[in-house]
């Protein structure tokens, strides 16, 4: 049985990819082939994968089918041996696809961590949203397409496999902080690479040509001054409502930089002032008044860029110093305004990071927040302050395993694996199409 489950598995993949690539789609073809790796690595989640892959190729397949036998018929064609091999093709599929949910397939595929679920969803997710933004765009959103037209697949299907690879790693981390730090500054270098590539002469590396200045701040005052533009306050926000404020510890391009100087600083945060996250309440102030003021005084575009580019180095001076010094994302917490909207806003997301009962205030969660979100006062009340980006570095900080994610209808844990799952597919996805 086994033996049949794994062919037929293999089987209707491959019948899949050669129809793709018989109707011209090299790249999806080499995706489909690419998943045929997870038959050797054995890991867990592959059947999870390879599953719904072969019974979507099945519902694909047969609707070729239905065409090729309607063609057939309207043309006065035989189409009875057409229709019982195109059967026996969607059969195989859809045998093989059931066949992966099976526990003898479960014994089959028995490598790697015991949690292969939010390892296939990340893959999925990642593989779902890159395929929307690629069929939306009008534009070749992704880098495969633009040296390699039409092999925008493969490059879907690697970004999936790296989302089910680092949630592995997350979750499997008793504290997942130096995890996402690394993939936050791998993001960031991919990121600001692009941008170096394109401003030395490689267009191909910029998402349209249009340049604007990779400062946060913008965001919001960047609409303001110009009157248009609402991509990225309609990007933030959408991410701010799946992912609640972890963009600010997750999926922003800056603040990779903050976390580096803060962490080459001190091993463990120095306890400031309460008050010092609500200071970015006079930056947001500054850079909504000077954006509406630039505007309505008329002042000129490359003015305008001036005093935003100084807002970013003063931005970048905070971090060179004040985070260095004190090992606090003071950049992040104290003087970005994007920082402060993500803070206030990412409420409507139903994420949180609680306290649970056993909780006895000894602080070691407080040594590894980077945030300021978990003063005394904090601990009294049980959950972390408004700075809190819901990183989770304290989550694995935490001696009693009483701090946790939590979410309406899940398990401390559920949440935990829920939440990793969702944020490392939108960093898979942002590390293949943001760009400048």
């Amino acid at each position: 049985m086994n033996i049949l489950g794994t062919t037929a598995l293999a089987l209707g993949l491959c019948v899949f990819a050669a129809h793709a690539l018989r109707l011209g789609e090299a790249g999806l073809c080499a995706a489909v082939l690419s998943l045929l790796g997870l038959f050797f690595s054995r890991r867990r989640f592959a059947p999870y994968v390879l599953g719904p892959a072969t019974l979507l190729a099945g519902l694909l397949l047969a609707g070729a089918a239905r065409d090729f036998i309607g063609f057939r018929v309207a043309a006065g064609l035989p189409w009875l041996r057409l229709a019982a091999i195109m059967a026996g093709v969607v059969a195989v599929c859809l045998g093989g696809g059931l066949w992966a949910f099976s526990r003898r397939a479960a014994g089959v595929f028995s490598r790697g961590g015991d949690k292969p679920v939010p390892q296939a969803a990340a893959f999925w997710l990642t593989v779902g949203l890159l395929g929307l933004a690629r069929s939306k765009v009008a534009f070749p959103i992704l880098l495969a397409d633009r040296f390699f037209p039409g092999w925008g697949w493969l490059e879907i299907a690697l970004l999936g496999f790296y989302a089910a690879w680092l949630v592995g790693r997350m979750l499997a981390a008793p504290r997942w902080g130096m995890v996402r730090s690394r993939y936050w500054a791998a993001f960031s270098l991919v990121f600001f690479a692009q941008l170096g590539l394109g401003l030395a002469g490689a267009t191909v590396f910029l998402m349209t040509g249009a340049l604007h200045l990779p400062v946060p701040a913008l965001i919001v005052a960047g609409p303001l001054y110009r009157g248009e533009g609402l991509f990225m306050p309609i990007l933030y926000l959408s991410t701010l409502l799946l992912v609640g404020p972890g963009w600010c510890s997750h999926l922003c391009y800056i603040g990779a930089a903050d976390d580096a100087c803060a962490r080459l600083g001190r091993k463990v945060p120095r306890r400031l002032g309460r008050s010092l996250p609500y200071w970015r309440a006079g930056t947001l102030a500054l850079a909504v008044g000077l954006a509406l003021g630039l505007r309505l005084a008329g002042v000129g575009t490359e003015a305008a860029v001036w005093w935003a580019a100084l807002f970013g180095l003063v931005g970048l001076g905070v971090m060179a110093t004040a985070s260095r010094k004190t090992g606090v994302m003071v950049h992040c917490t104290a003087y970005c305004p994007i920082g402060l909207v993500g803070n206030v806003l990412g409420r409507l997301s139903p994420w949180r990071v609680r306290m649970g009962a056993g909780c006895d205030a000894c602080g070691r969660c407080a040594t590894a927040c980077r945030y300021l979100a978990l003063t005394p006062r904090d601990l009294a009340k049980g959950r972390p302050g408004l700075s809190c980006t819901l990183c989770g570095d304290c989550v694995g900080a935490c001696g009693k395993g009483v701090m946790g994610y939590r979410f309406p209808g899940l398990s401390p844990e559920a949440a935990r694996m829920a939440y990793a799952t969702l944020v490392v597919a939108l960093h898979a996805v942002f590390l293949g199409v943001a760009r400048i």
